[in-house]
């Protein structure tokens, strides 16, 4: 994110002797994206960040996928994948389960009441999106609360753990990409300003509180997953610190995990149906991230409010039901809690009648997170462990596929 800030204590001038109270040297590493071509900041850490004394294999979850095929629209029902595990003894890092993945991005859910492992993602950015409940995000930046309804991008690389708060357990549905996440170019100034008609500017974001000072708790060790031999090119290891890395005395620059919450996106609305990319929050290679929010609709006096029927020629469609009543797709099964895959290949569009009901309404109250893909999803384990097998079926009628 190209918008600066700093925390702490720095220097006046970067890469030069940085002392604190004792006289002693405080390590000024540099967190850079794209070969030090890009955004960048300076973290300036008591102990040398670099120092560690153990490496040992992480054994990730299990990340393998299977081909949508033969090629159908499928309905994962998430509130059932976690129905008969204890929050209690489950983390947001080591206790996602995957839904969906290919080479450029994995999409993952998970239900959580313990606090995570010191963990850092070396592939890519993360973007989770937490559903319901509290959580209280702890990094080297510092820390971010995190509440229902806010996406927390974590940028590639970030020492981080997840600590819920309050008596419900986090649900959040964790995009994890095989590179950087951020707002859309077409909505940024050549300088990278948020512009007039982004439907979000720089006042939305929360940046860290910090530092974050973690002192007397010894080594620790930090879960870092990374490229390697693994299922989509991905390796675990756990690396031991003989100090805590919670040791950042001050940063300052212009990368660092933020919070937007979706209750400030501002829809773009016309009198006719609007396009999918209005509804664009961030991008990725190879995908994008869009959410649906309650809005006034299409106000042509003969307008269609529901989504058109279209064909996705270059991308797969997934979108994760998390609040309202989603009008398009009454009568699917799909709820509170669902996540919709629409293939490459397959025309898709409103279930039967809804396109008729749309007709004279004025105001959609829904709340979606939408991903699309420019490579076609794989399923993963949690994906085929709560699917809805009759779903393809709906337009037609049917809960079933016809017989020969």
């Amino acid at each position: 994110m190209p918008y600066y800030r700093r925390a702490g204590d720095v220097p006046a001038k970067r890469h030069t002797q940085h002392r604190g109270p004792d006289g002693g040297l405080y390590y000024e590493e540099l967190m850079g994206e794209e070969g030090f071509s890009s955004d960048s900041s300076l973290l300036y850490h008591r102990a040398i960040p670099s120092a560690i004394t153990g490496s040992r294999p992480w054994e990730l979850p299990d990340l393998t996928t299977v081909a949508n095929h033969p090629l159908k629209p499928r309905h994962l029902k998430l509130p059932a994948l976690f129905e008969t595990a204890d929050p209690a003894a489950t983390d947001a890092v080591t206790g996602r389960r995957l839904l969906l993945g290919n080479e450029d991005v994995r999409i993952g859910y998970v239900v959580a009441g313990a606090a995570s492992p010191l963990y850092r993602n070396g592939v890519g950015d993360e973007c989770v999106y937490v559903e319901s409940g509290t959580a209280r995000l702890e990094t080297v930046f510092g820390v971010l609360d995190a509440r229902p309804g806010d996406y927390l991008v974590i940028p590639r690389a970030t020492t981080h753990r997840w600590v819920p708060t309050g008596d419900a357990p986090l649900r959040a549905y964790c995009i994890e990409a095989n590179s950087h996440v951020a707002p859309p170019s077409r909505y940024l100034s050549r300088y990278g300003q948020l512009l007039e008609h982004a439907p979000y500017c720089e006042r939305d974001l929360r940046g860290p509180e910090g530092p974050l000072l973690i002192e007397g708790e010894g080594a620790a060790e930090v879960l870092v997953k990374h490229r390697g031999p693994g299922p989509g090119g991905l390796a675990g290891t756990v690396l031991t610190y003989p100090t805590h890395p919670f040791d950042v005395v001050g940063w300052d620059g212009c990368l660092y995990p933020y919070a937007f919450s979706i209750h400030d996106f501002e829809p773009l609305t016309g009198r006719v149906h609007q396009p999918p990319p209005v509804h664009q929050v961030f991008e990725g290679h190879n995908f994008v991230i869009c959410n649906f929010v309650p809005r006034k609709v299409d106000y042509h006096p003969l307008s269609i409010p529901v989504p058109y029927y279209h064909s996705n020629v270059d991308s797969d469609e997934v979108m994760f039901y998390c609040g309202g009543d989603y009008e398009a797709r009454k009568g699917s099964g799909i709820g509170q809690g669902s996540v919709s895959l629409h293939p490459g290949g397959h025309a898709h569009g409103p279930q039967p009648g809804a396109y008729e009901r749309s007709i004279g309404v004025e105001f959609f109250d829904e709340l979606a997170v939408m991903v699309d893909t420019f490579r076609p999803l794989g399923l993963g384990e949690g994906g085929t462990a709560c699917e809805d097998q009759g779903y393809a079926w709906t337009w037609a009628g049917g809960h079933g596929p016809l017989e020969a």
